[in-house]
């Protein structure tokens, strides 16, 4: 069982920056307008909430294939944040304190605030239970309240902070089924629900967070088993895969790559096998970030910006200390890391193809291999203002009028605005991994000379807009 513990021990540490996703966010200020609006991930409301918005579930349900042995035994951590109200106090009124924003004890500033307590619920059954029908394991959290006296330096009471926290009830199901075929595999259902009853009106969202699991995965564990990556699943499984339905998540293969006993499910989209940079330095909150230009950015805060910052989470505190304390080699690290790179003209290699899907080829010619792909003034095999690309049999290059078809990649309001408008191509480009992307300039753009001026242009994927000169 030691490689399983290890296992899971490695997945913790990506589940764990999930659990933290979005807690907190730069400049670490509650103050600060996005730390207005907290907890994006992985909510379940209590049922309730849906009279007040029913964009946000009370449950979630993960769905995922697996192929295991018949005495296997599953195991399933659900884990989310408990929402805990931290109240500040100050010494005086009636009742001896009173409830106030902040409060100076000393040089520090202690602030109210909405913190998170970690919460964990561990299910294990037989597969075999699974395939009889399904399986509800309850859980509670229960509530509470706490006081922490503050005193100065000279001993003297300056207020309190009183911490509170409403019971919580929930539900973990789980329920399997054999798929047709010769293989065994399974289908394997999760559901996480929460069912704790309101104990008040819900006018807002913040009503709703009392009583909510934030930031709600799980693991879920198979010793001897193979689940099968629903990202990319073998063919004969992709019809299984897609059938697949998971609301509120989304599952991939955990822990190291040869790991395929352990399944993630994430209120955050990831890839298979997702990892920690070993050049992190620690948590940020904001794990889609770039280390090295949060670090930098928290360095820069002013002393009462810092201040504020330590006022708000112990969390805050304790990442500027952190970083207060780095030492240059660490930052350094986090400079940069070449992960992928293969002999040159392999492909993955990160130099350019002489081939791009669904443009019909570019004219362009090979790559030069000679010159590092990493440095692009070097490399005179291309040129953006002289290189074209075929597009539905027509040539296009810097001048050629095109027209916008956004939407085959990406969904962004912004382009319904963009739909159907003619622009003019200012450049042809290529990144380091083979792809093409066209530089253009909306025709009807009153500040088109400006934007041109300053480089700044609307990019498209080839497939993303057609040509408006008919085929030579």
């Amino acid at each position: 069982m030691t490689g399983a513990a290890e296992f899971v021990a490695d997945a913790r540490q990506v589940a764990d920056a999930i659990l933290y996703e979005g807690y907190l966010l730069y400049p670490y200020r509650g103050s600060a307008r996005k730390n207005q609006s907290r907890f994006q991930f992985g909510v379940l409301m209590p049922p309730a909430y849906r009279d007040v918005d029913d964009c946000e579930p009370s449950a979630s349900q993960t769905e995922c294939l697996l192929e295991c042995p018949e005495d296997a035994t599953i195991t399933v951590i659900a884990r989310f944040l408990h929402l805990q109200r931290r109240q500040v106090e100050a010494a005086g009124g009636e009742e001896g304190f009173r409830a106030v924003a902040s409060v100076r004890v000393d040089d520090a500033e202690v602030t109210t605030w909405d913190e998170a307590a970690e919460r964990e619920h561990r299910v294990t059954v037989p597969i075999a239970a699974l395939l009889g029908g399904l399986v509800d394991a309850p859980f509670d959290v229960p509530g509470g309240e706490s006081a922490e006296v503050l005193t100065d330096g000279r001993g003297r009471t300056v207020g309190r902070l009183v911490r509170r926290q409403a019971p919580l009830t929930g539900m973990v199901r789980l329920r399997a089924e054999r798929l047709p075929g010769p293989y065994g595999t399974l289908r394997l259902r999760v559901t996480i629900e929460n069912h704790t009853v309101r104990d008040g009106p819900l006018r807002r969202r913040e009503d709703g967070l009392r009583l909510a699991l934030i930031a709600t995965h799980a693991l879920i564990h198979v010793p001897g088993g193979k689940f099968l990556s629903l990202t990319d699943p073998p063919e004969w499984a992709a019809p299984y895969a897609a059938a697949c339905v998971n609301t509120a998540t989304w599952p991939v293969l955990a822990g190291p790559e040869e790991c395929r006993e352990l399944v993630l499910s994430s209120p955050v989209i990831l890839y298979d096998h997702p990892r920690i940079a070993a050049e992190s330095a620690g948590e940020l909150f904001d794990s889609t970030e770039i280390d090295e230009i949060l670090t930098l950015r928290t360095l820069a805060l002013t002393d009462d910006e810092k201040r504020e910052a330590r006022a708000t989470d112990p969390r805050a505190a304790a990442l500027l200390d952190r970083l207060d304390g780095l030492p240059p080699e660490m930052l350094e690290r986090m400079h940069g890391a070449i992960r992928y790179l293969g002999a040159p003209g392999e492909p993955g290699a990160g130099q350019p193809a002489t081939g791009h899907p669904g443009t019909g080829g570019m004219a362009a010619g090979p790559q030069d291999r000679s010159v590092p792909w990493w440095d692009p003034g070097s490399d005179t095999s291309v040129s953006p203002e002289t290189d074209h690309i075929l597009i539905q049999g027509v040539r296009v290059a810097r001048g050629s009028r095109v027209r916008m078809r956004p939407g085959s990649r990406r969904a962004d309001a912004q382009d319904l605005f963009l739909t159907g408008r003619s622009a003019q191509v200012e450049a042809v480009l290529h990144d380091v991994d083979g792809g093409v992307h066209l530089a253009l300039t909306p025709e009807d753009d009153p500040a088109a000379d400006l934007q041109r001026n300053h480089g700044r242009f609307l990019y498209f994927a080839p497939d993303e807009v057609e040509p408006m000169e008919a085929p030579t």
